[in-house]
């Protein structure tokens, strides 16, 4: 049974925006889902997030950045995540375990039998049961998101640490995204954001549907 549907990608990728999608969809079919992400979802991540995305670019070491994830990863699958499942509620996240792979991983060199232990730990063994990755070239996903960031009122393209990351460091994390689909094709669908957003959404609806109602 479908419990945890996760969303993945690199900034810019446009996660937030078919989640949202998603969510609408399912409750006009009359499904009780709850939209949630990560860093950032509870009261607690949320004085995380602040600290992990709004720092400027290097003032959190790796090792740092890794254990305020986790820790942010703990609560929300404690407070959030966990009680959803165990009520029946479909679980959509913006980020989970994935990113920590990706980011942590692949981007900044940690080693990933090391960050799968952790995050077995933090994630109490809970694992999505279908995870939809937006996979776009780095170039086009961080143009797309630092225009969101300079449209944004009050705030600029320097808000963001990861957007503000090298361009090599963006494409080391979509090679991450890309190996772990391929180590799990079961569980991934890899879908091309640079779409049109609208062909984007019919086609996660037609696989959210597919495993709904298997």
């Amino acid at each position: 049974m479908i419990r945890l549907i996760t969303f993945e990608g690199g900034d810019g990728s446009g996660k937030t925006t078919q989640l949202k999608l998603l969510q609408a969809y399912l409750a006009g079919r009359g499904k009780s889902c709850l939209l949630t992400h990560e860093p950032g979802g509870t009261a607690l991540g949320g004085m995380l997030r602040r600290v992990l995305v709004e720092s400027g670019p290097g003032e959190i070491a790796a090792h740092t950045e890794l254990f305020l994830y986790l820790a942010d990863r703990a609560q929300h699958v404690r407070q959030v995540i966990a009680p959803a499942r165990e009520r029946g509620v479909l679980v959509l996240c913006d980020r989970f375990t994935d990113s920590t792979l990706a980011y942590q991983g692949y981007g900044r060199g940690v080693d990933l039998v090391l960050l799968r232990r952790m995050n077995e730990l933090a994630s109490e063994g809970i694992q999505p049961d279908l995870t939809i990755l937006l996979d776009c070239r780095p170039e086009i996903a961080l143009a797309r998101a630092r225009r969101r960031a300079t449209g944004a009122a009050g705030h600029g393209p320097g808000q963001d640490r990861f957007e503000n990351e090298s361009l090599e460091f963006h494409r080391r994390v979509r090679h991450g995204f890309l190996e772990l689909a391929r180590s799990e094709p079961k569980r991934f669908e890899v879908l091309d954001s640079s779409a049109p957003q609208l062909e984007i959404h019919e086609k996660i609806k037609a696989i959210v549907d597919g495993r709904l109602d298997s």
